[in-house]
């Protein structure tokens, strides 16, 4: 392989959230940390020259999108995903998650309801309810190990007050990326409803060989015209820190009303740096990306054969995309509390725990495997030992 992604790079003591925060998160230090969406992996060649020429130039003022960042955005999509997106349906945000709080504010008003799919990622119901929206459920069924969409639950839950679908696109963290058949039945009830669909599909990229990212806008026209797609650089060539996603809007109307919102708020000015990242990943990150995802295809391969063989108690969700891993930690028996504690005192690794996205994550945990293999090695020895010690307690 041309990329290196065994070397381990230290990040302790460079102001890193995933490293230098677990005492804060945890009450720990000692451990490893498997948890936040934020690999340990750096960032492809072509990212970090673009930026050393950036900053060489000395002046970071006012930056605009220029023509040449909206065509490689552009470009990406149609050669990666088979969808060609106009340049003007590009709107800003410095994040996903500030998207995602501009829309409810854009298209709902206090105290309408927003459907969300849990286990789901946790940031969804709290940000519903800073807007003062109200969180509906329609949870994941888990079905022979695998997680399917329930739409007689979606029907039964519409009333007239909700009036928009949050869809996670690849799903975090239970690792599905829908089949086109699953997106065309939740759009179809949508569409009959008028809910309007907004789409995180921030992790399209980084889906393993056996599947392929359908974005939800690209199905049919209808849904093109009555949903917003959520997207970024950030989880694909880890650049979370340079604060830069894309929000396509291809509705007009829509598209008006959430620039409004941006520009009342004055977060319209993109970061400078993450322009140029963005630009520099989307023209040259691609070999970097497919060799990336053989890499955590290794890693996943290496996880699932030593649960299986070695910490049978634990059960993985296998992740057609995404490069977290949902464990079934269930069969040892220990309340969410004592999976925690568990995890952290006993095996000294830091995950996410399963309950934060939602109550069907009750005795799961989320684990990151986007890291050197003999950090992932070291993780699941650790985890081994301590679970044998527990069974023979």
């Amino acid at each position: 392989m041309k990329y290196n992604f065994d070397q381990k790079i230290n990040r302790l003591n460079t102001a890193c959230e995933k490293w230098d925060d677990l005492e804060n998160r945890f009450g720990v230090k000692d451990v490893i940390p498997m948890w936040v969406a934020d690999m340990d992996f750096q960032s492809p060649p072509s990212v970090m020259e673009a930026l050393k020429r950036r900053a060489e130039h000395g002046m970071y003022g006012y930056t605009l999108r220029p023509d040449s960042y909206f065509e490689a955005i552009t470009d990406w999509l149609k050669r990666r995903h088979q969808w060609s997106v106009n340049k003007e349906w590009i709107a800003h945000s410095p994040g996903v998650i500030p998207a995602l709080a501009l829309i409810i504010r854009s298209f709902t008003q206090p105290e309408d309801k927003i459907i969300i799919q849990p286990p789901v990622y946790h940031h969804f119901s709290r940000i519903i309810q800073a807007q003062e929206r109200e969180v509906v459920n329609n949870p994941l069924k888990l079905e022979d190990g695998r997680y399917t969409m329930d739409f007689d639950d979606l029907e039964a839950k519409i009333d007239p007050k909700v009036k928009m679908l949050i869809l996670c696109s690849p799903h975090n963290p239970v690792g599905r990326v829908w089949s086109e058949g699953e997106l065309m039945r939740l759009g179809q009830i949508c569409m009959k409803h008028n809910i309007l669909v907004v789409a995180d599909e921030i992790h399209f990229d980084l889906v393993y060989k056996k599947y392929s990212h359908v974005p939800f806008a690209r199905i049919s026209e209808e849904f093109l015209d009555h949903s917003i797609t959520c997207i970024a650089p950030s989880k694909t060539f880890n650049l979370m820190g340079l604060q830069v996603s894309s929000i396509i809007i291809p509705n007009k109307e829509l598209r008006h009303r959430y620039n409004k919102e941006v520009n009342d708020l004055s977060i319209g000015s993109p970061n400078t740096f993450g322009v140029v990242a963005s630009e520099a990943v989307y023209r040259h990150g691609e070999e970097w990306l497919d060799e990336l995802i053989h890499y955590l295809q290794k890693n996943l391969n290496y996880l699932t054969y030593y649960f299986r063989e070695k910490i049978p108690q634990i059960k993985v969700i296998q992740p057609e995309g995404t490069y977290l891993v949902w464990l079934d930690c269930r069969e040892l028996g220990l309340s969410s509390k004592e999976l925690d504690d568990f995890m952290l005192r006993k095996a000294k690794v830091a995950m996410n725990e399963g309950y934060i996205f939602g109550d069907e994550g009750e005795g799961f945990m989320r684990m990151n495997i986007a890291c050197p293999r003999s950090i992932l090695e070291k993780s699941l020895q650790q985890m081994e030992q301590a679970i044998h010690s527990l069974c023979k307690a």
